[in-house]
């Protein structure tokens, strides 16, 4: 969860109270925040820094990514505040400041919205605490500016009506924020490649064919977004009219972030909570609007549904006002005694479903306040699933023979999966992924082997000999499921040493089965009732008792005369499980060990 730190003297005075440790930090458990840190004893402090809180914001809370945002929603729950009333100021459209999309932005970043700030009223902490909302949206919600950046410039330096274009790097020449020279694309850039802060940035538009820009009216470069501002726009503790464009490749976390940004500060400006809109003007799309949107939501929510969910017997009017402290407007439904109304404010992109609603009243009320209940006749006592249970009998008996059992990952590279091991894909059995992040994570794999050796390889200075094993799932394409393709829990073993150690996984393999109660079919099973003259060689697939056998394969993963297929018969149906063997030379130069390995892969799934 991301973590704002906020000047503590400050926030206490915001909140109107002067708070002991413990009762602040019970204050932010009922709010459902945390609070981690406190520097007020901490020695390390310089002293002319003032004690600090680290609180913990949940990860949807972005509208609480701030000073402002923390202080409102505990002044709200504490009901010391009401709810703001955000409001855009009413303009004519044809009066507003306006920026016109170019159908070039497609190509690299296409959704644009806008805000002004009249007549604010910057400190340093407020000045401090509006860059640090932008980087910590930047960074979260914005996902490293990939998503959507936000450009902030002094409306007094600029003139409107703006434009949003995309040109190519040559053509675009500006100075950058806190710099006396003047760059165009590419050189920009060369010259921030190296930046700690900016440098992480540059991928995201430096191999595009052109590069989003924003314009104002004398074709004064006012950002080169998701990269950096002009220096000549640049605002300071003297700005008294903020120009706000935010730039995105995603329209909803677009409207999110803007709602969020003019929301948090539009307190300070001389009317408060008033935000003057912005025009944008994209006539090649067909998607012109006004900006900021501020859209309160609303949303019917059923009485009897938040008052089971936290066990309560509250009046609509009681869970209205449970409502108000979490910020929320919540009228009873006037044609339906069983529904309120619930106006979500803008900031509150987190409000998704009745849900959200619920969670909120379950804050309001208090966690340690809701009512004690005993389990209803419809809950159930939890197991653990068969398949898991075989699994840990697995587990156990591996351990006990001085096994130890490793966890490789479930993705591996297809070479890895199929040729290193002489196994051909028929592209029928894989799972592939579609935008692997790199050929070690190409495909889910459909056998427990490549992980196995790959630990072994790992391992390799590690006293011999090795055994090691894994009961773990795969993954195979299967076409009568929804989503195309099931799990498939196997188990399997692999024994390295300077011999092959094949005597020593057939052992593992009886002992395994023995504990899972199957029996080992022999050639002379059922005698009673046969001839003098039954024979020794017959197939034991032909005879009728239930059990295990093995049969010898040649199969290029292994070694000619030293691999065998388990088969398992089962009322009269007989099915292949698995297989051991020493693997081929081939198999081992592939994965680079030295010396012979003895492996062993079955599907516990045939034993439920």
């Amino acid at each position: 969860m991301p973590t704002i730190n906020v000047d503590k003297y400050r926030l206490f005075e915001e909140l109107g109270e002067q708070f002991t440790p413990d009762t602040f930090q019970q204050l932010c458990f009922e709010f459902g925040i945390e609070l981690d840190k406190d520097t007020e004893e901490d020695e390390t402090r310089p002293k002319d820094q003032a004690p600090e809180l680290a609180i913990e914001i949940p990860a949807n809370r972005y509208d609480m990514l701030c000073f402002e945002g923390i202080a409102m929603y505990l002044n709200i729950f504490r009901g010391k505040q009401t709810t703001p009333d955000f409001k855009l100021l009413d303009i004519p459209e044809d009066k507003m400041q306006k920026i016109t999309v170019s159908p070039e932005t497609e190509k690299v970043r296409p959704h644009v919205a806008g805000a002004i700030l009249r007549n604010i009223k910057f400190t340093p902490e407020r000045y401090e605490s509006f860059i640090g909302l932008q980087d910590k949206l930047h960074q979260n919600l914005a996902r490293q500016r990939t998503l959507v950046s936000i450009g902030t410039h002094d409306l007094d330096t600029v003139q409107g009506p703006f434009t949003y274009e995309a040109l190519a790097p040559k053509d675009i020449n500006f100075v950058p924020l806190n710099q006396t020279k003047k760059m165009n694309g590419q050189e920009l850039m060369e010259f921030y490649e190296s930046d700690k802060h900016l440098g992480r940035y540059l991928h995201i538009i430096r191999d595009k064919p052109v590069y989003p820009v924003i314009f104002d009216a004398n074709k004064t470069v006012c950002s080169l977004p998701p990269i950096i501002n002009s220096d000549h726009s640049k605002i300071t503790l003297d700005t008294k009219n903020v120009f706000i464009e935010i730039t995105a490749t995603d329209q909803t976390k677009l409207d999110i972030v803007c709602n969020i940004m003019v929301a948090m500060f539009s307190k300070y400006c001389e009317e408060p909570f008033t935000i003057e809109p912005v025009k944008i003007v994209s006539e090649h799309n067909g998607t012109t609007r006004v900006t900021p949107s501020l859209h309160t939501r609303v949303m019917d929510v059923e009485v009897d549904y938040l008052n089971q969910c936290c066990g309560l017997q509250e009046s609509p009017e009681s869970l209205c006002k449970l409502l108000g402290k979490m910020a929320y407007t919540a009228v009873p439904d006037k044609e339906d005694a069983k529904l309120i109304k619930v106006s979500v404010p803008p900031t509150r992109a987190d409000v998704l479903h009745a849900c959200d609603v619920m969670e909120d009243v379950a804050i309001a009320y208090g966690y340690n306040n809701l009512p004690r209940t005993s389990p209803n006749q419809a809950s159930t006592i939890g197991k653990p699933l068969m398949i898991n249970k075989v699994s840990d009998i697995v587990r156990n008996e591996c351990a006990m023979a001085g096994w130890i059992e490793v966890m490789p990952l479930i993705l591996c590279s297809h070479e890895e999966n199929f040729e290193w091991l002489n196994r051909v894909d028929d592209g029928q059995t894989a799972v592939k992924l579609a935008n692997p992040k790199s050929v070690e994570y190409q495909v889910v794999r459909t056998s427990l082997l490549p992980g196995l050796l790959k630990t072994l390889r790992e391992n390799k200075s590690v006293r011999l000999p090795l055994k090691i094993t894994e009961v773990a799932d795969i993954a195979l394409k299967d076409e009568t499921q929804e989503r195309k393709a099931r799990n498939e829990r196997h188990f399997a073993a692999a024994f390295y040493g300077k011999t092959s150690g094949f005597e020593v996984v057939h052992g593992l393999l009886d002992r395994i089965l023995s504990m899972l109660r199957v029996s080992f079919v022999t050639h002379e099973e059922d005698l009673h009732g046969k001839s003098i003259d039954y024979k020794v060689a017959e197939n034991p697939s032909e005879e009728k008792g239930n059990g295990y056998f093995i049969k010898e394969i040649d199969e290029p993963t292994f070694f000619q005369g030293r691999a065998a297929a388990i088969y398992l018969r089962l009322g009269g149906e007989t099915k292949r499980i698995g297989e051991f063997g020493v693997l081929h030379p081939t198999v081992l130069e592939k994965f680079d060990l030295r010396y012979p390995v003895s492996v062993l892969e079955v599907n516990l799934e045939v034993f439920l």
